[in-house]
């Protein structure tokens, strides 16, 4: 970080757009989502210049961690990013679970080893680091465990107030993490979707700065990194399958957007694209649901209940791109019970030395469904995400 600050940073974000109307929004102002719509605001970036002026293999001579693609991020100036080294989180092959089910070449995405233990470090980071720059003091997040403690790392880094509204049966290590740091924690009553409620109402009442997933636009813009680094990784290539835990969706929007961009620059080296899959819990299905409908958009899902905390999110507010997203891909959506995700968390841990979270071993617990169904074939090469350290959860 230290060598990256001393040069100047060029983020060729250009504006801000609407994903549903395609309305125009300055990215030099302060934005929230484009209330006409009720839809996130997506950063577009000066394709032209990113083309003319970047080397798309000069990103693997820069030192590691999510920095590295800073012509692609929406940070302007260097002396605003706040980093604790997020980013750059390893692939790592699962030879042992994929001889079992069958698979010759599937690969695990070990979020857990990012700074606050998951990967809501990439987004919050690019988040905070924005918030910073934009002049924003005060941020709040409602949150069912590790996006709340990312925040609360990353606003201590950056030297702003932080207040996180947690459901009080989040794991314990979530709440702690958050006090530690110095953020005003408020315990409540009920889901994630109460804590949003809570949030915006304290947020309009006081002058914070909501955070929440998709009411702001930069979050997506940390966590696309990872389609990043997924193509290089691949020389340039993208794997055939991405199976993702996903209640809010950040990351899966995010790396569809990252092989659309790639795929605008040129930089990939053919045109296929990887199918996405949708894991949730059966305690809490909203995108499974409205997927099999073929609706395109969620409904709230009544009563969420799963041991996968952060997947108890009764509806996101980007429901229809993620859903627009997994039709573009040919993916699909499965839903696994809590018993299935505690079998294939003690599987992964025996098999690969992985001690996922219940969020992330959510993905191998699906796989497992579409392997049986044939949906995914030997030969494929297939990516599993585990977002968190199974640590945090004891």
């Amino acid at each position: 970080m230290t060598s990256l600050a001393r040069k100047a940073i060029v983020s060729y974000l250009s504006h801000l757009e609407c994903s549903q109307c395609g309305a125009v929004f300055d990215c030099e102002k302060v934005q929230t989502y484009c209330s006409a719509c009720q839809a996130p605001l997506l950063s577009l970036y000066d394709w032209d210049k990113i083309r003319q002026g970047v080397d798309r293999d000069e990103f693997r001579r820069r030192s590691n961690g999510m920095w590295r693609w800073r012509e692609l991020l929406p940070v302007r100036d260097a002396a605003n990013i706040v980093s604790l080294g997020e980013g750059d989180a390893p692939l790592l092959p699962a030879p042992r679970v994929g001889e079992a089910l069958g698979l010759n070449h599937l690969y695990v995405k070990e979020e857990g080893l990012n700074p606050s233990g998951s990967f809501k470090a990439r987004g919050l980071a690019a988040a905070v680091s924005r918030a910073k720059e934009l002049g924003i003091k005060k941020v709040i997040i409602p949150t069912a465990g590790n996006a709340g403690g990312a925040l609360a790392a990353y606003a201590a880094r950056a030297g702003l107030e932080a207040y996180i509204i947690m459901p009080e049966d989040t794991p314990r290590a979530n709440i702690e993490e958050c006090r530690v740091t110095g953020a005003r924690v408020e315990l409540i009553q009920g889901l994630i979707s109460d804590a949003a409620i809570q949030a915006r109402e304290k947020a309009e009442a006081e002058g914070w700065f909501d955070l929440s997933t998709f009411r702001e636009p930069y979050r997506v813009e940390g966590k696309k990194i990872m389609g990043y680094e997924l193509a290089e990784a691949f020389n340039w290539h993208l794997p055939d399958v991405i199976v993702y835990p996903t209640g809010g969706g950040t990351g899966l929007i995010g790396m569809w957007k990252a092989f659309r961009e790639m795929e605008r620059l040129g930089w990939l080296e053919d045109a296929h694209r990887p199918r996405l899959v949708v894991v949730q819990a059966e305690g809490c299905a909203p995108v499974v649901k409205a997927f099999k409908a073929g609706s395109d958009a969620c409904e709230f899902w009544a009563d969420a209940h799963t041991m996968a905390s952060g997947l108890r999110v009764p509806k996101s507010f980007a429901d229809r791109l993620i859903l627009k997203y997994l039709h573009e891909s040919g993916g699909t959506a499965v839903s696994v019970s809590d018993e299935a995700i505690y079998r294939a968390q003690r599987q992964l841990a025996a098999a690969e030395g992985i001690f996922a979270c219940p969020e992330g071993v959510a993905t191998l617990a699906g796989l497992i469904q579409l392997v049986q169904q044939g949906w995914v074939k030997a030969d494929e090469k297939v990516i599993i995400f585990n977002t968190g350290a199974g640590l945090k959860y004891i």
